[in-house]
């Protein structure tokens, strides 16, 4: 008898062990406890957002000049030897759970909280506009040498110069913009939405990876995962066509979203399409001094750091570790956002 109890045991063991897994995994994003966090959720503007668990992992890279322009050779050795500022490598603990976009904010979105909050975009209500797309634009007849033309009224988050649907992302939209989606949201919805900092952003990113991008460090691996400045792209930008990807990805300009493989949190585009406005005033070395527990970046500073690359983004620039930045007021065709919202 206690030899069939047995057998009979382990026959049932399997099912025992899925369905203990389901109420681990599964249960959760059901859950009505307040006190316990959905895995995911959408929100009155139609956002998905994922929960990121709390973790630790190391920031920024340690690749020298050397290892670097062997990995990209069509770049000129010395741009290698200006990334100060993503060094050194430190450990980063995020204590706490948070909520992060599945995708960047899109058009749809973006019209949505325009309509309902009656904000006004900082490209209009300024008067001066935004950047755009146009073919007959040349930049080497300005003093920037810009690959768009403006500031100009005629483009904004309405018109970055080339067609976009409801499901791409957002562009031309300052930090200040993005702060304002922020606090509409909070205000409305009675959560804590805001802007990444610059440490969950490439936490969140990596997804538990140290390659160049979260699908590993060979860069023609990111047409898998991003919409960055390939075939499909250098058509437009003939004379920048040795950094150009040699694969196609489809896309010319913007990728609706979700339109590549996500990251192993479920993330989509975290390379590419949009550069994506992070919280934190940007310093070259903020590196040296960051506390481990949720760093917030310097107390004060004249840019805003932004993350992740754009689908004009050569593959170098969309490396989880690289940092850039831009004034608060900065609109452009190839910057957009993702929100996060804080978890209870």
């Amino acid at each position: 008898m206690k030899q069939r109890a047995y057998l009979k045991l382990l026959f049932m063991w399997p099912p025992v062990l899925s369905l203990l897994v389901f109420f681990v995994q599964v249960l959760p994003a059901w859950s009505a406890d307040p006190a316990v966090p959905a895995r995911e959720f959408e929100n009155s503007l139609g956002m998905k957002l994922v929960l990121i668990p709390a973790g630790e992992f190391l920031m920024g890279s340690d690749e020298t000049p050397e290892v670097l322009a062997k990995a990209y050779p069509q770049y000129d050795p010395a741009r290698f030897k200006q990334l100060g500022d993503e060094a050194p490598v430190h450990k980063v603990r995020i204590s706490r759970p948070f909520f992060l976009g599945r995708h960047e904010v899109t058009v749809g979105q973006f019209t949505k909280y325009l309509q309902a909050s009656g904000n006004v975009p900082e490209s209009i209500s300024d008067g001066t506009g935004g950047y755009g797309y146009n073919p007959a634009y040349d930049p080497k007849k300005t003093a920037r040498g810009d690959a768009f033309e403006g500031r100009d009224p005629k483009y904004s988050w309405r018109n970055p110069g080339f067609k976009q649907g409801d499901d791409h992302p957002v562009l031309n939209v300052t930090w200040h913009d993005a702060v304002k989606l922020c606090e509409w949201l909070s205000r409305t919805e009675g959560k804590k939405y805001r802007l990444p900092t610059e440490a969950e952003w490439e936490y969140a990113c990596r997804a538990g990876t140290r390659t160049r991008y979260h699908n590993g460090d060979a860069p023609e691996a990111l047409l898998q995962v991003a919409n960055v400045f390939d075939a499909d792209s250098k058509q437009n930008w003939p004379q920048w066509q040795k950094f150009a990807l040699t694969g196609k990805d489809g896309f010319a300009f913007t990728a609706p979203v979700g339109s590549f493989a996500p990251n192993a949190f479920g993330l989509y585009d975290m390379h590419g399409n949009a550069w994506e406005w992070c919280a934190d005033w940007h310093s070259e070395t903020y590196y040296a001094e960051s506390p481990v527990n949720d760093p917030q970046g310097p107390a004060a500073g004249e840019v805003r750091v932004r993350r992740g690359g754009s689908w004009h983004t050569w593959p170098f620039y969309a490396r989880a570790s690289y940092r850039n930045w831009n004034a608060p007021t900065t609109r452009y065709t190839l910057l957009g956002m993702r929100l996060l919202c804080e978890a209870p």
